[in-house]
């Protein structure tokens, strides 16, 4: 996906100011042409917008033509500005400063009302270009930052290249950015992962957009040509609404909190603290599928490795309706809570995995009654009248359903069937028809009953509608309400794809969520998600790329898990290191060699363990376990070199070492807050180096 026609932009002379708005550190001037002609410190009067390049306020998309503003006039008692343009399209923004930290620009008024399809928030040409940070839509050099901010879900980051808002899914350049505590042989050839903000030749762009939504579209989605995307009623592009700030360097992630207090924004605390902040955000984690009859080995593996998260990769017997597995808690989310509330009592969080809008066919989404908000990819019509013992299907036209999906199910009234293919030629029917499949009732249909392709995912789920992804959210979120979840992935957000809104469906399936969070636990809750998006940025806590199954425990995604660390600092994002598996062959070796990196990153990291693997029953009868000796030293390293990096006893001097793959280390405890690091060379342990605590972990 090439975004370059977007970044072409067109030579601008600046006119005359029309509107001024400052903050304490910058000052920002849309000329009479409607151009953000100017954004300057105040303190020095440096420059920061790229000479010669054009910055329209927002451009407006009419009958498939992109058209800048031709003149801009500011009307101070009504704190609007009135754009022209060419097309004979009249806006209205309403502008203001936010002192100390932004300023509000919100397109208000849209004459004639109708004709805009697509409203563009810039771009904004800048001459920063060190560290753009393209998720959270801010760009910084060594003294300055600049950024911009989606204030509404239907406010998206980025420019709108496509029309099924998709957007970079990552897209892989060269980070020109300067990292003074991270190798920069880790900048080629980097994974971006949005273009809120984007690099250019003369530094950066910054960007916004907006989509009317209020009729159905057609759009190419996730292999398929020709999707749906039902309407959403959402106002359109009037109310869109975004902040523009400028401060210095140090304070941009400061600045964004106060954002996001200021206009309403989500602003997830831990324990008192903004979860961007939190010493809580990146720590470490053991990952355990325990059940009621297992919580308290759990617990006390948990307790020996000194990790405050235990994690339940696959809890729930259904996605959709969040059934837990009853194999693992006969007593339900009872049950469930019951072992939350023991890891409590002992000092340790509870977090579980999720697959987001994922549907699995056994959910009461699906069976005995289908949902009707379950994901279509299209839809025709019956030809003719269908008996219930009919195995073809006479259909009005075949477009929808000639491309072969996993699942391969059409919905018809509450039944659902599958089938094996389309015919090659009209009449069009589909064949092989398994009717009432997924425990639906095979009945008869009248002629034109609309006939539905289900959009489904290689997971063997279905998928969701804007609507359902909401509930789905929600679900979820009540579920964390009633049994004290403290941790949360939201894993699979692409696959609110299948609303056909692009990255709006991520948003609205990861907002629905938060706000239907209680008191309680927003307060508490950190999560992390698989596929970022600029206004999702404020919920999350944290990314934790990298997965263990393709290869040793060293080798698998060890580069893209480093890679992901220029990613994290970028976007003002806790570091992590993904998930490892503790498995038989693991060593004390390899275990320090990943906590060593942990370390040195000073990112957090997932560890994947089996009770059953790890421990053996230390006598007929008795429900305790007994680790062997492998597993204890592994747990107790990971105490130790955990504690020491949370106690900031790693200097960066140190820390530059500790990143070095090609060197082994070893941990000791030399007292109260005091280890020994050793250097491993061949196998011998060389000349200790003493680190302290430098805070409180």
């Amino acid at each position: 996906m090439s975004f370059a026609p977007l970044l072409a932009l067109p030579l601008c002379v600046p006119a005359g100011p029309a509107l001024t708005l400052r903050t304490p550190q910058a000052e920002f001037v849309v000329d009479a042409s409607g151009q953000m002609s100017s954004i300057r410190r105040r303190v020095d009067g440096r420059e920061f917008r790229a000479a010669g390049q054009s910055s329209p306020l927002v451009q407006i998309r009419v009958d498939g033509t992109w058209s800048a503003p031709e003149r801009a006039t500011w009307d101070p008692k009504r704190r609007r500005l009135a754009l022209s343009f060419a097309n004979g399209v009249r806006a209205e923004v309403r502008a203001e400063s936010k002192s100390p930290s932004h300023v509000v620009f919100e397109l208000v008024d849209l004459r004639p009302a109708g004709r805009v399809d697509l409203l563009w928030w810039g771009p904004y040409a800048t001459t920063i270009g060190d560290v753009v940070g393209e998720v959270v839509g801010v760009v910084r050099d060594s003294e300055f930052a600049i950024g911009v901010q989606a204030l509404n879900a239907k406010t998206l980051g980025g420019a709108p290249a496509d029309e099924n808002d998709i957007g970079i899914d990552g897209q892989t350049l060269d980070d020109p950015g300067h990292y003074p505590d991270l190798p920069v042989e880790l900048s080629k050839d980097q994974l971006f992962r949005g273009n809120t903000a984007w690099p250019t030749p003369f530094g950066s762009v910054l960007q916004a957009f907006c989509r009317d939504r209020g009729r159905d579209r057609i759009v190419a989605n996730w292999g398929h040509e020709h999707y749906v995307a039902p309407a959403l009623n959402d106002g359109g592009v009037v109310g869109s609404r975004i902040a523009l700030f400028a401060c210095p360097a140090d304070k941009a992630l400061a600045t964004i909190g106060r954002i996001e207090k200021a206009e309403g924004l989500p602003h997830p605390i831990l324990d008192g603290v903004w979860a961007k902040t939190s010493p809580r955000a990146n720590l470490s984690y053991l990952i355990l599928d325990f059940g009621e009859d297992t919580i308290d080995q759990a617990i006390a593996m948990t307790q020996r490795a000194g990790l405050r998260y235990l994690y339940h990769s696959s809890p729930f017997e259904t996605w959709g309706r969040f059934h837990l597995k009853p194999s693992l808690f006969p007593n339900g989310e009872a049950g469930f809570r019951k072992c939350v509330e023991q890891a409590k009592r002992a000092g340790i969080r509870v977090g579980v995995h999720s697959l987001s809008n994922f549907i699995t066919p056994n959910d009461p989404y699906v069976t005995p009654t289908p949902d009707p908000r379950l994901a279509r990819i299209g839809t025709s019509r019956l030809e003719g009248e269908l008996s219930a013992d009919q195995t073809e299907i006479q259909v009005e036209a075949p477009d929808c359903f000639a491309k072969r999906t996993d699942l391969n199910t059409v919905a018809i009234g509450n039944e659902l069937v599958r089938y094996e293919s389309v015919s090659s030629s009209a009449p069009w029917r589909l064949l092989g028809c398994q009717r009432g499949a997924w425990g639906t009732r095979a009945t008869a249909h009248p002629p034109g009953e609309p006939v539905g392709k289900l959009m489904d995912h290689p997971y063997n789920v279905f998928l969701t509608n804007a609507d359902l992804s909401r509930e789905v959210a929600r679900n979820l979120a009540e579920f964390g309400n009633r049994t004290g979840v403290r941790q949360i992935s939201l894993d699979g957000l692409e696959g609110n794809w299948s609303t056909g809104h692009g990255q709006y469906g991520r948003v609205l399936f990861t907002q629905s969520w938060y706000e239907a969070l209680s008191d309680e636990s927003r307060g508490e809750v950190r999560n992390d998600a698989s596929n970022p998006s600029h206004f999702t940025w404020h919920i999350a806590t944290y990314y934790n790329w990298g997965e263990p199954w393709y290869a040793g425990f060293r080798e698998s995604q060890t580069l893209y898990r480093f890679k992901n660390q220029l990613l994290y600092t970028r976007n003002l994002l806790p570091r992590m290191l993904g998930w490892f598996s503790l498995r038989p062959e693991t060593t004390l070796a390899d275990a320090e060699w990943l906590l060593a990196r942990a370390a040195g990153y000073d990112a957090g990291f997932a560890l994947a363990a089996s009770m059953d693997s790890a421990a053996q029953r230390s006598a007929a009868g008795s429900d305790s376990l007994r680790l062997d000796a492998k597993t204890t030293a592994i747990l107790d390293a990971v105490r130790e070199w955990e504690t020491a990096r949370a106690s900031g006893a790693f200097s960066n001097e140190v820390r530059t070492l500790l990143r070095d793959n090609a060197r082994e280390f070893h941990l000791e405890p030399a007292g109260k807050g005091r280890w020994d690091l050793f250097p491993v060379l061949g196998g011998r342990q060389g000349k200790a180096v003493r680190v302290q605590a430098r805070r409180r972990p």
